[in-house]
């Protein structure tokens, strides 16, 4: 239902908003000395027209009844104004249950200081549904992509929005991190594009351990890669398995081990190889990749560092193998898996008491602290300005503000404070999270699916298993990726 009503309410505090903003009270900038930001279009100018000149993003804090930042001289702001008041922008995406009702309330505050009505239509059957509506003629305004994989097929044919078109490159610097504006270039017909701005996302690149347990065995959180393996070593002189690891997961088997991976790849070699890499250009039988998988190995195919040995990996269940590790005294101790694992954590369990968590550590120093992570990403079909204040509004935290108040997510933005995050647990991640140097997004969700969830979980799970030697899978997972 359109919130036009409370529009009205709100609009003679919004007219004072918006005196304030003409002199001076722009938005928030993330450093004190970031570049002025360039003006959008207007309402009436066309996807193609020429920008207005650029006026100067201030320091100053939003006021109060604003809620939340803006670019200046951008569709958000008119928006603020009433400009598009009682209009409608359609988002479709994976949403459902729960986390359609976090969407609805991170878009609220949205809705109330525009009067636009933003109506979601998404649901579980997304994946599927989406390019029926694309090719029909009958696309969404925007559309959230958990795999950038999927929207880079409607990007090369033509479909989506270059939302730089109408989003300063100063104020996407302002609200990302470097790699987050990275992963959202995409190649379409005519030239890569800014395809969408991120949203919500969860961390990868976690080690989760009894905390109560660990404290009272005198363990230390390691800080180096070296680190960890002499801990690891530690507890085996101890008498205990480290590493509590499972990768069977039905048809889906074999991921846990493509994220060890990533993960090691995004430690021992450069991003721009990552980036090679998840596009077929750097062969899965290659020395960088060689020596990833064979980090993660020295690990793995040592029986006295996980948890069943290394036969016991592939048969036990992803969610069921940190278990061990709440029992007394623990059977494993440490768990490496992104924050979403803490629903498989026994019914009770507590963050900072029973488990607690740490940093993946880096590798190789040279390649700083990377984060692996898997997000949302929206893009835009329709150019409408009401649709680019919606895009603009995504580029804040406010807009996932749903999922920072009660949990299940953290924001893709680095304007995001803690004191936004409602529940401890996120709060640490996230500043966990703001240590980071890079991010990059979940490499086998990117690769074309007849490698990242065939070939690619397939040759993992052969190798650990024992059914084929490294130097087989890599050959096969490269002859599986299909003719460009």
């Amino acid at each position: 239902m359109t919130k036009f009503g409370r529009f009205t309410i709100l609009s003679l505090l919004l007219a004072l908003a918006l005196v304030l903003v003409a002199c001076g009270g722009g938005a928030q900038d993330a450093t004190p000395t970031e570049a002025p930001a360039e003006a959008a279009p207007t309402e009436e100018a066309a996807p193609e027209a020429t920008e207005a000149p650029a006026e100067e993003t201030t320091t100053e804090e939003m006021p109060a009844d604003m809620a939340f930042p803006m670019m200046s001289g951008g569709a958000l702001e008119a928006a603020m104004n009433g400009d598009y008041a009682g209009t409608v922008v359609t988002v479709d995406g994976p949403f459902a249950d729960a986390d359609t009702v976090k969407f609805e309330q991170s878009v609220a505050a949205f809705e109330e200081a525009t009067g636009i009505d933003v109506q979601y239509i998404g649901g579980k059957e997304f994946e599927g549904s989406i390019g029926v509506r694309v090719e029909a003629g009958d696309a969404p305004d925007i559309a959230d992509f958990p795999q950038p994989g999927l929207l880079a097929t409607f990007v090369r044919q033509g479909y989506v929005v270059d939302v730089s078109t109408f989003l300063s490159d100063e104020w996407l610097a302002q609200q990302y991190n470097p790699s987050w504006l990275d992963m959202g270039q995409i190649e379409g017909p005519d030239g890569v594009i800014t395809a969408g701005v991120w949203h919500r996302f969860n961390g990868k690149s976690l080690v989760w351990y009894p905390k109560a347990a660990f404290d009272a065995a005198g363990y230390e959180v390691p800080e180096t890669w070296d680190d960890l393996l002499a801990l690891t070593q530690q507890i085996a002189d101890d008498g205990d398995p480290a590493w509590c690891i499972g990768i069977e997961s039905g048809a889906a088997t074999g991921w846990p081990a493509t994220d060890w991976t990533e993960e090691t790849v995004l430690r021992t070699t450069s991003l721009e190889n990552y980036d090679a890499w998840v596009r077929g250009e750097l062969p899965f039988d290659s020395p960088e990749i060689r020596t990833a998988i064979e980090a993660w190995s020295e690990i793995w195919f040592n029986p006295d560092y996980v948890y069943g040995g290394t036969n016991g990996i592939v048969s036990t269940n992803f969610g069921d193998s940190p278990a061990p590790m709440f029992e007394d005294p623990p059977g494993c101790w440490l768990h490496k898996q992104g924050n979403f694992i803490t629903g498989f954590f026994p019914e009770g369990a507590q963050a900072g008491v029973d488990y607690d968590f740490f940093y993946l550590p880096p590798i190789d120093e040279q390649y700083g602290r990377p984060f692996l992570v898997a997000g949302d990403i929206m893009s835009m079909f329709n150019d409408r300005p009401e649709v680019r204040a919606l895009m603009e509004y995504f580029t804040t935290p406010e807009s996932a503000s749903g999922w920072l108040e009660t949990g299940g997510a953290l924001a893709a933005h680095q304007t995001a404070t803690p004191d936004m995050y409602g529940v401890d647990l996120e709060r640490g991640i996230a500043e966990l999270v703001s240590q980071a140097t890079s991010f990059r997004f979940d490499g086998s969700d990117l690769m074309p699916g007849e490698v990242g969830g065939g070939s690619f979980w397939k040759g993992m799970t052969d190798y650990v298993s024992g059914a084929a030697d490294l130097d087989t899978v890599l050959a096969e997972i490269d002859a599986s990726w299909p003719a460009q």
